[in-house]
């Protein structure tokens, strides 16, 4: 999650977090099938920072200031969860620096946009894990932001920090005594968050990185070429349409 760049390449942060107006009210046929339920892996920004000369750490700043403009596209367009992976449990494997810097970014991401969030109407949730390595001034933060919105409903926007599609199933499994998937669904992180419609993963990779492995069964998913910092508005759009132009069978026979 991410704030600026530099000289040629900065972006203009907003100082508020506006949702602008619809130009079209969608027809019901456009409802019936646009994706209302996202989710994204956001690949590229150490790349990203490479090819504009910057540091990794700046080119996580960059990738996160983006989440918060597709955040806002995403309320425009239809979307009630929004998913985007922070950081996983495989992400501390990384040099110390980068751990520091991206832990670092994400407190101060929770400590300025909670407040703009919320005078927006969108509800914040975060899954994962939140016993150590997580600091507690982390997870001190996110319970905060979770009470602070949690009347909220234009959309709700789901963070996976420290997490990991295997460690949640573990965890789950742990506490787990039923027999049916909807049982076991309540021992989820996110019990009340719906299966994605759509799986966006940006860069050109085509894996889903033990990302919501439980929830993904029967997500569709598109590949988009672009560096995260890049993956712009019509990106978004274009790929909403490419799921539009899908027929879901969930392992039956289409019509």
């Amino acid at each position: 999650m991410s704030s600026t760049t530099c000289s040629s390449t900065k972006r203009k942060r907003s100082s508020k977090f506006e949702v602008p107006a619809p130009h079209v009210k969608p027809s019901e046929a456009d409802e019936a099938v646009r994706a209302r339920y996202v989710a994204i892996i956001t690949d590229g920004n150490g790349r990203w920072a490479e090819q504009h000369g910057l540091s990794v750490s700046e080119g996580h700043r960059a990738g996160a200031e983006n989440v918060k403009a597709r955040l806002r596209d995403a309320v425009e367009l239809g979307v009630k969860e929004l998913t985007i992976y922070a950081f996983s449990t495989e992400n501390w494997s990384r040099s110390i620096d980068e751990v520091k810097a991206l832990v670092l970014m994400f407190a101060e991401y929770i400590d300025r946009e909670t407040p703009e969030l919320h005078a927006e109407g969108v509800r914040l949730r975060f899954i994962g894990r939140r016993d150590p390595p997580v600091p507690q001034e982390i997870v001190r933060r996110m319970e905060w932001a979770e009470r602070l919105t949690a009347a909220n409903d234009r959309i709700t926007f789901f963070i996976p920090f420290n997490y990991g599609g295997r460690a949640e199933i573990i965890d789950a499994a742990r506490s787990f005594s039923g027999t049916t998937e909807e049982e076991f669904r309540q021992h989820l992180y996110a019990p009340d968050m719906h299966d994605p419609e759509l799986v966006i993963r940006t860069s050109g990779e085509q894996r889903l990185s033990n990302y919501l492995l439980w929830q993904t069964a029967y997500s569709e998913f598109v590949s988009r070429p672009e560096l995260w910092p890049d993956f712009d508005r019509a990106a978004f759009e274009q790929t909403l349409a490419e799921y539009a132009t899908r027929q879901r069978r969930f392992g039956g026979r289409g019509a």
